[in-house]
């Protein structure tokens, strides 16, 4: 084991170009709930984890940014260190404290400690909040814990006993030591070995990376073949899956191999892609076609988990010139899949053994309609009672089109809603809050049981600014009375919305939003 490191060292060795990403690693996932969990974690002495580096003196011919942020040129001549394990711990920790580099435009939203929440040994401290949510009376920004004048400047108005636990706050995160391990080698094939053995447990990487800087292919242009792809996904909408061709691999394996396991995809030969890879453009295609028509998903960042993709790029496979298709019965038990897939959560964890399970029932199906398809559980694993609302995160996505598949209208005006247009942009100001801010405001409750999935519907700009602060007894009046109970019956609120305080509404629309789920899931 080698000498733990501070956050700040961690954080020098990264902007001096010491510590890099090596392109075989997947892309930064983490989300802002679980960045905020970590934080917590090391505030509480917990333990997170030992980082892993890989020492060579050889430099890899590509290598990855960290997340939003270029990373310089080592300061010296000498072995660099790749990440081969914690790179979503490293990328989360630099993007919190870093001060030195500039990041690029991808949205980023700042962590803050909760300076009036009670210490609770299983609840986050610190949460993850918009710019135009935070409260300064209670809201800590953890961003300048490392930065002098700045961490000054945001005390110097505190009362004493916030001060007091701020600088303490400060002391955890300085004084917090990060177990590492060093492995040093010039081999390659072992770098892959131990690579795949730290990733067994199930987490998405970038394979796609590894086997071109293994030179895996010497008569298959793996990366020409996948650019060509790039441009038939874009022409269906699914931009953003261009980015993301460690998954469009998953795929490649998934459709060849029948699983995903690292170890399945280092397998794969150049010969496997150039035979099967028609088969696998259509499986893509085929599998995007019927997200946009037959569950509303008009993009890839309204996919709650892209590892669906997989099993239902798999189904589509075909080496058919016309593709393939699908019967009546085979598209509702798909469409049962995915919703079952979706509010159970199942692609959040333990990935490659459920693909592979997945996998297997779709081949079943394609190959008869009839066969007694093995569906994932029924637990809805989204609580929408307590959930945040961001339309970055998977809960959010799965309650956009929940709400999407009643065809919505606005609940106040009756104006329909215009789904392309809304669930295209996939914009946070397209989406708003039945008890609207400014009144829970004014009853002195805070704005993360504002936010949360239960108070959030599809609402017009032109509704929104009528409604504006007025609570429901009051706006509800104004809505065309022989309409009211279907407007809010589409829209899975409450028909007694306006004689509701705010947590038994929360608790009728939660109630709505899960008995409307189970109906999806097919659950009697």
């Amino acid at each position: 084991m080698s000498e733990p490191l501070t956050i700040r060292k961690l954080i020098e060795r990264i902007t001096s170009g010491d510590i890099r990403i090596p392109a075989f690693q997947r892309d930064f996932v983490w989300d802002s709930d679980q960045v905020a969990f970590l934080l917590d974690s090391i505030y509480k002495g917990f333990p997170i984890g030992t980082i892993i580096l890989w020492k060579t003196d050889n430099r890899l011919s590509t290598e990855k940014n960290l997340d939003r942020f270029k990373l310089p040129e080592p300061q010296k001549d000498y072995p660099v260190n790749y990440v081969l394990d914690g790179q979503q711990r490293i990328t989360s920790l630099f993007s919190v404290f870093q001060t030195d580099l500039s990041p690029n435009n991808d949205p980023w939203i700042d962590i803050y400690f909760d300076m009036l929440a009670e210490e609770n040994i299983q609840e986050s401290l610190f949460l993850p909040i918009e710019e135009d949510m935070v409260d300064k009376d209670r809201h800590f920004p953890v961003n300048v814990l490392f930065d002098t004048v700045r961490y000054r400047e945001a005390t110097e108005n505190l009362e004493v006993e916030f001060v007091r636990a701020i600088d303490k706050l400060q002391e955890k995160f300085k004084e917090y030591l990060i177990p590492n391990e060093i492995f040093e080698s010039d081999n390659r094939n072992n770098v892959a070995i131990v690579f795949e053995r730290i990733n067994r447990a199930g987490t998405e990487l970038d394979m796609f990376q590894l086997l071109s800087a293994w030179s895996w292919s010497d008569d298959f242009d793996l990366t020409e073949k996948f650019a060509d792809l790039q441009d038939e996904i874009i022409e269906h909408g699914f931009d953003d899956l261009c980015n993301n061709r460690d998954l469009q691999l998953r795929i490649c394996s998934g459709i060849i191999k029948g699983e995903t396991t690292p170890s399945k995809i280092l397998e794969l030969q150049g010969e496997d892609i150039r035979n099967e890879f028609d088969s696998i453009r259509k499986g893509i295609i085929g599998a995007i076609d019927f997200l946009i028509r037959e569950l509303n998903v008009k993009n890839y960042k309204l996919l709650p988990f892209p590892g669906t993709l997989v099993p239902l790029s798999v189904f589509f496979a075909t080496d058919r010139p016309e593709g393939s298709t699908y019967t009546d019965i085979q598209k509702d038990t798909i469409i049962t899949w995915f919703w079952r897939t979706t509010f159970t959560r199942r692609f959040s964890a333990g990935v490659n053994e459920k693909q592979a399970v997945d996998i297997q029932e779709m081949k079943k199906l394609k190959d008869n309609e009839h066969y007694k398809f093995k569906y994932p559980s029924g637990e809805i694993k989204i609580d929408f009672k307590t959930s945040n609302f961001s339309v970055s995160n998977a809960n959010s996505k799965a309650l956009i089109l929940l709400l999407s598949s009643l065809n919505p209208f606005s609940f106040f005006s009756g104006a329909r809603i215009d789904l392309d247009n809304v669930l295209q942009k996939v914009n946070k100001n397209e989406f708003h809050h039945i008890f609207p801010k400014k009144h829970l405001e004014s009853l002195g409750i805070g704005k993360k049981e504002t936010n949360v999935l239960a108070n959030i519907c599809f609402l017009t700009r032109g509704d929104n600014n009528k409604i504006k602060d007025k609570a429901p007894s009051e706006y509800v009046e104004e809505i065309t009375s022989n309409k009211a109970e279907e407007y809010l019956r589409r829209a899975l609120i409450p028909q007694d919305l306006s004689s509701l305080n705010y947590t038994s509404f929360l608790d009728e629309r939660s109630t709505l939003l899960n008995r409307k789920a189970l109906d999806l899931m097919e659950i009697n």
